[in-house]
């Protein structure tokens, strides 16, 4: 593997050689870059580079670590005619994302009840590996969430028009198709609307701690330093695993020639205008929307547990964002807009001023871009901005980012321990199980403020607000 070159204090290149078609892009500084030298993330992104119809870069975002075929992290663009669809650069959990939602509290009051909010949470919203919802949807009300994600929620009276309007494609993407979602998927997520999951999902209870940029934070519903937002980190669990696992099967089994041609067979592809293709990406919409709906409805349950203890509660929901997911866009490359089919695993959209696809409220200030930090630590609120279309297909990181497998933060950290540690802290924690959280210590993850300061360096989201965490609830 040819070394990266550094461009300036936030990038380094990999140029291209041999069968790639475009160079490689890292944002990163040198602190960064020592971790992705560290794993297979950097050849994943070259693998990447030589898939056909790829257009300008791979690229890899601050905080890029190794994953399936595409790193997470990873960002690619291909020709939306003639281009080529891949599930591994979406990923197994489609649509995991982020709302965050600020409410009228103060953290003042909040911390005497943290405990007490936190238990009605975790009561009201199933989380962990194998609790499910005890409401069972029918085929019906299945087939019209995958179809039409959030907006179906909220034509029931759950949530309402302010929720979709401040989210990322409004909750819900067209061209969803959930007769190409399959049985067993469907069966996997019939109990699951409204639940957490586990592993790195979460939902945090946090305070307003640094305001960088005050305008853009009253825009965005943010007034003050102490500030109570609750952030639910989650995506389509079981049906979207399922809908990456049949469509990664079927891929290989139609285009096995192809896959014997690959630097990784994880890289497996499909052209966008196969019959193939098509199936993929409507399924993946149909599983993007239930992801928004399942955000959507603990977003609702939360709100409902606040108003319990403090009855004067309001919110505004800041933004709901995808991090696992293809969509089309249209960039300008060279001075040419072209409409391209943006892969981003692990990575955040970060639309800036004026792009139409954001509501009006937003039109000045660019997408509100959400970066959770790891368990204990801070979380951020960017703004996307103008300049980010042309370095990163309007793309930014979309979390801390993995250095340690989880085999390896079993052995290294003690889940007591990391629980107690965050109690001197401050932040209180409800957990299903103690000794899992050694996953999701701290110490497992990149410094999110150097990710989050390249990202700002670079011009790929602006800083708006700092987040720090009063009380976590994990699967």
């Amino acid at each position: 593997m040819t070394n990266p070159t550094k461009i300036n204090e936030f990038t380094f290149i990999v140029e291209k050689e041999k069968n790639m078609n475009v160079p490689v892009k890292i944002f990163a500084s040198e602190k960064l870059m020592k971790h992705l030298l560290n794993d297979k993330s950097i050849q994943q992104a070259i693998n990447v580079a030589q898939l056909p119809s790829i257009v300008s870069w791979s690229i890899m975002m601050p905080d890029a670590h190794q994953g399936y075929g595409f790193s997470i992290g990873g960002v690619a663009a291909f020709d939306a005619k003639e281009g080529i669809v891949s599930p591994g650069g979406v990923g197994f959990d489609i649509n995991c994302g982020v709302r965050s939602v600020a409410t009228n509290l103060d953290s003042s009051q909040v911390r005497p009840l943290i405990d007490k909010i936190l238990d009605k949470l975790y009561e009201t919203i199933p989380s962990g590996v194998g609790r499910d919802s005890s409401n069972r949807l029918t085929d019906e009300e299945l087939d019209d969430i995958l179809l039409r994600g959030a907006k179906s929620l909220v034509e029931k009276g759950i949530g309402d028009d302010d929720d979709i309007l401040f989210c990322e494609a409004n909750g819900s993407l067209k061209n969803a198709k959930p007769e190409f979602v399959s049985r067993r998927a469907k069966a996997r997520g019939r109990r699951q609307l409204g639940t957490l999951g586990a592993g790195n999902h979460f939902l945090e209870i946090q305070e307003v701690d640094k305001i960088f940029d005050i305008e853009t934070a009253k825009k965005f519903g943010i007034e003050k330093k102490g500030q109570v937002l609750f952030m639910i980190h989650c995506g389509s669990r079981g049906l979207g695993h399922q809908v990456a696992s049949d469509y990664l099967r079927l891929i290989e089994e139609e285009y096995s020639s192809i896959i014997e041609s690959l630097p990784e067979k994880d890289l497996a592809y499909a052209p966008i205008n196969s019959e193939l293709g098509k199936k993929y990406l409507g399924a993946m919409n149909a599983a993007a929307n239930f992801a928004w709906a399942n955000r959507h409805k603990i977003s609702f349950f939360s709100k409902k547990v606040f108003k319990e203890l403090f009855p004067e509660t309001s919110f505004r929901t800041i933004y709901d964002v995808a991090h696992n997911i293809a969509k089309f866009e249209t960039h300008e490359i060279d001075g040419v807009a072209r409409d391209l089919l943006i892969h981003r695993k692990g990575a955040t959209r970060a639309f800036g001023p004026g792009n139409p696809e954001l509501p009006k409220e937003y039109s000045e200030t660019g997408q509100p871009i959400l970066i959770p930090g790891s368990m204990g630590t801070p979380s951020y609120i960017l703004a996307g901005t103008k300049e980010s279309s042309a370095v990163s297909f309007s793309s930014t990181a979309h979390g801390a980012g993995r250095i340690m497998s989880r085999l390896e933060s079993k052995r290294t950290f003690n889940g007591f321990k990391v629980k107690d540690d965050l109690a001197k802290k401050g932040i209180s924690l409800k957990v299903g199980s103690v000794r899992g959280i050694a996953n999701e210590a701290p110490g497992v993850y990149k410094d999110v403020d150097e990710v989050v300061k390249i990202s700002n360096e670079a011009k790929i989201g602006r800083l708006v607000v700092k987040l720090k965490p009063i009380g976590v609830i994990k699967g």
